[in-house]
């Protein structure tokens, strides 16, 4: 019966600080905008898109061996 002294106030005290998260995000405009993210993730934005990547270059100059430079694949 002892522990009800204990848990009532600190059950009380969490519910508390709950509420208080709760409005500090309700008054910090955490919840203004709910379908932004619903629509970002079904619209791509074609301004960015990744660039392609150049061809790796030999520290020699030129190209890299991988990389032939006449078309033949050799």
């Amino acid at each position: 019966m002892e522990v009800l002294l204990w848990l009532i106030p600190v059950a009380l005290g969490l519910g508390g600080l709950g509420l208080a998260a709760f409005l500090w995000a309700l008054k910090s405009g955490q919840f203004d905008d709910l379908d932004g993210a619903a629509h970002r993730i079904l619209f791509d934005d074609e301004d960015t898109a990744p660039l392609p990547k150049d061809p790796p270059e030999d520290p020699r100059g030129g190209r890299s061996k991988d990389i032939p430079n006449d078309g033949s694949g050799h």
